[in-house]
């Protein structure tokens, strides 16, 4: 039995809807493990009043966040998937989804009116239909098996003004590269505002690879498996001492998500550090079979 391009939509527009309104698993262990080591009092109300309101979003299937985010779309398509169409059906039944998503959130009405600078200038106002939010362009992957997978992440605006992407001369040292990002992530946590945070890191050959490799660390990381340099990151971060909503105390980040990618014969690497807020990353995946 094949894979619909009907299934493809729902998927979308289901993964966009439980992303958004949904805390994960690990996502409310690794809160509960902060309010176990917060000592700070009012920290620790912020904490347990996230995971609560948490809780109330996923029961009445609303926005995690009023800043409901930007879609990125992931289509994995299995190597042995049986599905109707052209990878084009497919990818418009992906962004069809989103839009159908956006509008069953709600997602808020952010889509500007307009082309070009005009668009940039904010000129004509925006459109009252928040399904006309266009989503990043959909990254597709190809994957064993013959399953199709859709994952969409939604990215808020207030990290992406605290994001940080440039070169840095590593020195054949990797813990150039990892010392670098924390301090761009300490430069700019204290004033994210919707602290703890979760840094997303990615490392690449150019400025477009890092990015995607930060991307793709925030669609595949997971906050019970942290590996030791992701450790090493958030117990510096903590010690900034900038907590839940910059109230200070020990918990000013979650946990980090770091991918790298391949690296050319160069004294160069580009580095891509990005501070999730307290809410991401939002995201969520639709298995087909």
């Amino acid at each position: 039995m094949s894979i619909s391009v009907n299934d493809i939509r729902k998927a979308a527009s289901q993964a966009l809807v439980i992303g958004s309104s949904t805390f994960r698993p690990d996502q409310i262990r690794a809160y509960e493990r902060a309010i176990e080591k917060e000592t700070d009092e009012k920290s620790r109300w912020v904490l347990e009043k996230t995971l609560e309101n948490a809780a109330i979003s996923e029961k009445d299937v609303s926005p995690l966040c009023d800043d409901t985010g930007i879609p990125h779309p992931f289509l994995e398509i299995g190597k042995d998937a049986r599905y109707e169409g052209s990878v084009y059906d497919l990818l418009k039944a992906v962004e069809e989804g989103v839009a159908d998503g956006l509008r069953e959130l709600p997602g808020r009405p952010m889509a500007v009116k307009g082309e070009g600078l005009e668009r940039m200038a904010q000129i004509h106002g925006l459109y009252e239909d928040s399904g006309k939010l266009l989503a990043a362009p959909v990254n597709i992957r190809k994957i064993d098996g013959s399953e199709i997978r859709v994952t969409v992440l939604m990215q808020g605006g207030g990290p992406e003004i605290r994001s940080k992407t440039y070169h840095v001369f590593h020195k054949h040292k990797e813990m150039q590269l990892i010392d670098t990002a924390v301090e761009w992530a300490n430069e700019m946590v204290a004033k994210l505002g919707c602290t703890p945070c979760v840094p997303a890191i990615g490392i690449g050959r150019t400025h477009y690879e890092a990015s995607s490799m930060m991307i793709e660390a925030q669609k595949e990381g997971n906050f019970d498996i942290q590996s030791d340099i992701e450790n090493y990151i958030t117990d510096k971060i903590n010690k900034s001492d900038v907590g839940p909503l910059g109230l200070g105390g020990d918990v000013t980040a979650l946990g980090t998500f770091l991918k790298i990618g391949e690296a050319r014969g160069s004294g160069v690497r580009i580095l891509c550090v990005r501070l999730s807020c307290c809410f991401e990353p939002r995201k969520h995946t639709v298995v087909l079979r």
